[in-house]
């Protein structure tokens, strides 16, 4: 094996770690309770990621063996990734750069307004009218009760830095006034009229908040967040594979170059 085709083996073999990760954090995205829930955001990151893998595993199979065909077909095929991925990275980071929070004050954690969130996650989840599925969902996790489990008091939980889906879904608003009993059971509200969740927070545990506005803000808090920490791992992946693709691309041309004068020198001799 020439040295150029050594060299494109061993970048492919990096691109090929390098989509672990990324298929590592769509599984990880993807598990999270809310995302079970909508379905719509489960899976690009995880197909994108094996794609990656089995694009390298052709590129370096064609490397090794120095297929053309493959490594033609590698050099077009992770073009398209690498776009997709630059796509996906642009399409996350617009959509989710409104952040709907604010400080709830003396509390650990902060509560959420739908208006803060982009009119695309409004429009696909708060709008929807798949919303009753994902109400139904969310209740059947234990994004909820396990809140029970590790806060005992009022001082634990205040101070508790909650995510998004818990700080709006499993507790009534703040500006309501309810009184702790425990994460998920309050009463005795003294400002009812704080805000319109008030009269549907339910200590059903069946029911909670999951039908408040609130909970829907939550729910885009959540995803939020989490679309923000796999963008960091999307980034540095698409840094790397671009940087691999070039170099790829260099080496094969010189690989080229040189097969091509060694048969224009043998022509002469």
């Amino acid at each position: 094996m020439g040295l150029a085709n050594y060299i494109t083996a061993v970048l492919n073999f990096a691109a090929f770690l390098c989509s672990i990760p990324i298929i590592a954090a769509g599984i990880w995205f993807a598990q999270k309770p809310d995302n079970v829930c909508i379905h719509l955001f489960r899976w690009p990151v995880i197909v994108l990621g094996f794609l990656i893998l089995l694009v390298s595993l052709a590129g370096f199979v064609g490397a090794c063996f120095y297929k053309k065909t493959l490594l033609a077909f590698y050099l077009c095929c992770m073009a398209i990734l690498i776009a997709l991925l630059l796509i996906l990275l642009v399409f996350a980071f617009v959509v989710t750069r409104p952040d709907g929070s604010y400080d709830v004050p003396g509390k650990g954690y902060k509560e959420y307004r739908v208006d803060g969130y982009s009119s695309w996650l409004r429009n696909r989840i708060v709008d929807s009218k798949s919303w009753n599925k994902i109400r139904s969902c969310l209740a059947d996790t234990d994004v909820c009760p396990k809140l029970n489990q590790q806060y005992i008091t009022v001082d634990q939980f205040f101070a508790a830095h909650l995510s998004p889906l818990q700080a709006r879904c499993c507790k009534p608003p703040t500006a309501c006034g309810y009184n702790f009993v425990n994460p998920t059971v309050w009463t005795n509200p003294t400002n009812p009229t704080g805000d319109p969740d008030c009269y549907l927070w339910s200590n059903d545990q069946t029911q909670l908040c999951y039908n408040c506005k609130s909970c829907r803000a939550g729910l885009l808090g959540n995803l939020r967040s989490e679309w923000r920490k796999v963008n960091i791992i999307l980034i540095v992946a698409v840094v790397v594979l671009i940087c691999v693709y070039v170099i790829a691309c260099s080496a094969l041309k010189n690989a080229q170059t040189e097969d091509l004068f060694r048969r224009y020198k043998q022509g002469w001799i």
